[in-house]
């Protein structure tokens, strides 16, 4: 692999790459500082609990231990970072404005998939970037930059900031550039379907999954946003699910900390992201707390699955 060529890197490096690649100064020096920010969050799980510590985020989901270690870690950077004008989180129920002269604003979820730590499963961080420190009235088409940490076997990064997509991986301390050019195939046949209980008020869902079976797709799920998506964007083919049922149209998962920042990974990677309807890329952002929809992966498959539950 590339990056057994290159385990001298120092920190400074990933900056150097990301300058090379053509970003902005302003924008390279954000990514690295949110790539140091999922650094420490990774040396936090292994020490931090795994239970509950009886407190509630704005959205009134159950907090645990390193929900809470994990938004302390990425506050204290965004609030020294001086390129940041604003920030808010899953955790936040506000947008916290730090410097008016900020170049950009920093949307995140601090630890997706939090409910599979006392499990030992592999969670992961999501973060959308974008220009100004005001969202309402953007689209998802609008970021200009996006990333996710995994915290599994190895620590990784994929991030884009328009010009593709690159894994990092974390090597002794240090950010390595894994690949260079992350690249969906469609090759093979990976479904992820999230919300199976929509299968129940969903017929046409509930045909969608038969028709994966009688296909013989291979399931990966693993009830973590970014565990499955790092699964398609590896693998090179796939789609993720998460509908929404006539009681809860719009689900459960988060336009702007989480599936605004993959469908752009996703379309940097060749692949699409749709609501059922429209792009989440097109979708007009209303608030904080926006919920949505999502299909993403192979641009095939999404087109494939969206037309099927749209007869």
């Amino acid at each position: 692999m590339e990056w057994r060529l290159v385990v001298n890197m120092t920190p400074l490096l990933m900056l150097n790459i990301l300058l090379e690649k053509g970003a902005p100064i302003e924008l390279a020096e954000l990514l690295v500082e949110l790539a140091d920010s999922v650094r420490e969050i990774s040396v936090a799980i292994v020490t931090t609990s795994t239970g509950k510590v009886g407190t509630k985020n704005a959205f009134g989901e159950e907090q645990a231990a390193m929900d809470v270690r994990a938004e302390e870690i990425l506050q204290a950077h965004m609030k020294t970072c001086p390129f940041v004008g604003a920030f808010s989180s899953e955790e936040l129920d506000h947008l916290e404005v730090v410097r008016d002269e900020g170049k950009y604003s920093v949307y995140y979820d601090p630890l997706d998939g939090s409910s599979l730590l006392d499990v030992n499963c592999s969670v992961g961080t999501i973060v959308g970037v974008y220009e100004g420190n005001e969202v309402i009235g953007q689209t998802p088409g609008d970021q200009v930059a996006a990333l996710y940490g995994q915290y599994g076997p190895r620590t990784t990064v994929m991030l884009t900031f328009g010009q593709g997509v690159m894994e990092f991986t974390l090597h002794e301390g240090a950010w390595v550039l894994s690949e260079a050019s992350v690249q969906l195939n469609e090759e093979k046949k990976y479904f992820a379907p999230g919300n199976l209980r929509a299968c129940g008020d969903r017929p046409d869902y509930y045909a969608l999954i038969q028709s994966y079976i009688e296909g013989k797709y291979t399931l990966r799920y693993s009830g973590g946003m970014v565990p499955d998506i790092n699964h398609i964007l590896k693998k090179g083919s796939g789609i993720f699910m998460y509908p929404g049922t006539p009681d809860n149209p719009d689900a459960k998962l988060r336009l702007l900390y989480e599936c605004g920042p993959m469908a752009f990974l996703m379309e940097q990677a060749g692949g699409a992201a749709s609501n059922g309807r429209i792009s989440i890329m097109d979708l007009k952002i209303e608030s904080l707390v926006q919920r949505t929809p999502i299909f993403i992966g192979g641009a095939a498959q999404v087109e494939d699955a969206v037309s099927r539950l749209k007869a």
